[in-house]
């Protein structure tokens, strides 16, 4: 007979109630997950960014929200409704790093994104809105797309838009453009575009699934779910753009793309400049012009660039670099162009983006000075 004494890993610690020990089953003992352990045990990573009109007086409601959404933009009641009824209206933000994610619901609005914005708005993003109740119309060059429940449209804040929304919810999710610099010629492609079928559908409940989780997402989780976002989106596009060239020549889009990455990866040379782009690229000036005449031109578009980058050199706490070094990498070799080039840019000074940073908040308090996050500042701020 074997002397089980040596074996007391296989005797449960706990009797039944006639005192006789269970014999464990497993053959081996079990092993804690400490990966696991690990990952439950970290704190959630994201905190929402809540908006809502229904604190303030109806007749005040709709005013607020335009300025809500105006780094994006101009809002304005359909025909027949007044400012004094009231305007309902609630916006909820996650930061998830190279994407923000919003879910919306308001009243019916109209919208549009103007040329004119484009000129005075550095704010470039690509988007993609899931409605889940209502509809909306959006017209880009004359083609209008109905966005509508089980759908994903598909837009770019490069480019003019304007449209109405009914009385609606929708999740949205903006996305830097240098989060797909490697697929710019098909984005451009798919502008305006409204996804349907199996891709969509599988997109949308990978979302859904991804809303659900956001309070208890830890910050481990977030890079990875926001490139599993973007490949998934690019199934989506690769279809739409195969599809559907949205009246753009195929030439024209390779060049564009070409073009958009030699720009990005050449943002710190001083010699970057219409000739110099029209040479490597192997394009003429006007060829180059008409690629970008929807971006309000290629240098506003490269100044633009620069600036955006020296915006986020300036918000990084850790960076010591001196305003002026700042200012001559973003091109500028007097400081008070780029200061004033900064100042209509983003409506506050070089230096007050420095003292926010470093929690040395100026005098006068501007809605991006505060080290409060906003919606415009997450804008502002995307994949940076």
């Amino acid at each position: 007979m074997s002397d089980r004494s040596d074996q007391p890993d296989r005797l449960n610690a706990s009797a039944d109630p006639e005192g006789t020990p269970r014999v464990e089953r497993r053959r081996w003992p079990r092993d804690t997950d400490q990966t696991n352990d690990a990952v439950f045990s970290a704190p959630p990573a994201l905190t929402p960014l809540r908006f809502s009109t229904a604190q303030f007086e109806p007749a005040e409601q709709f005013s607020i929200w335009r300025s809500h959404l105006e780094p994006i933009v101009e809002v304005n009641l359909p025909d027949g409704v007044a400012p004094q009824n009231g305007f309902a209206a609630e916006h909820t933000a996650w930061n998830l790093g190279k994407m923000l994610l919003v879910r919306q619901r308001t009243d019916a609005y109209r919208y549009a994104r103007s040329a004119e914005k484009l000129r005075s708005s550095s704010i470039d993003h690509w988007y993609i809105g899931i409605p889940h109740r209502g509809n909306a119309w959006t017209e880009v060059d004359g083609h209008v797309v109905e966005s509508r429940r089980d759908t994903v449209t598909f837009r770019s804040l490069g480019h003019p838009y304007r449209g109405r929304a009914t009385e609606s919810e929708v999740t949205l999710l903006y996305m830097p453009y240098d989060l797909f610099a490697g697929n710019a010629g098909m984005l451009v492609a798919a502008n305006n575009s409204v996804f349907t079928g199996n891709y969509a559908t599988l997109l949308i409940d990978y979302i859904g699934s991804v809303e659900t989780r956001l309070p208890t997402l830890v910050a481990s989780d977030l890079v990875k779910i926001v490139y599993t976002i973007r490949d998934m989106l690019v199934t989506c596009l690769a279809e739409a753009a195969a599809n559907r060239q949205n009246g753009v020549n195929p030439l024209t889009l390779s060049a564009m793309e070409r073009v958009h990455h030699y720009i990005h990866s050449n943002l710190g040379s001083q010699d970057l400049n219409p000739d110099s782009i029209s040479r490597a690229m192997g394009i003429s000036r006007t060829r180059l012009y008409q690629l970008f005449e929807a971006s309000g031109g290629v240098l506003n578009y490269i100044r633009r660039k620069r600036l955006q980058d020296a915006y986020a050199a300036l918000s990084d706490p850790a960076n010591n670099q001196r305003v002026l070094d700042i200012a001559e990498e973003a091109g500028f070799d007097v400081a008070a162009n780029f200061t004033r080039a900064f100042i209509h840019e983003f409506r506050l000074s070089p230096s007050d983006v420095r003292k926010a940073a470093t929690g040395q908040l100026p005098a006068v308090t501007h809605i991006d000075q505060s080290p409060t996050p906003t919606f415009e500042k997450w804008l502002r701020e995307l994949g940076r």
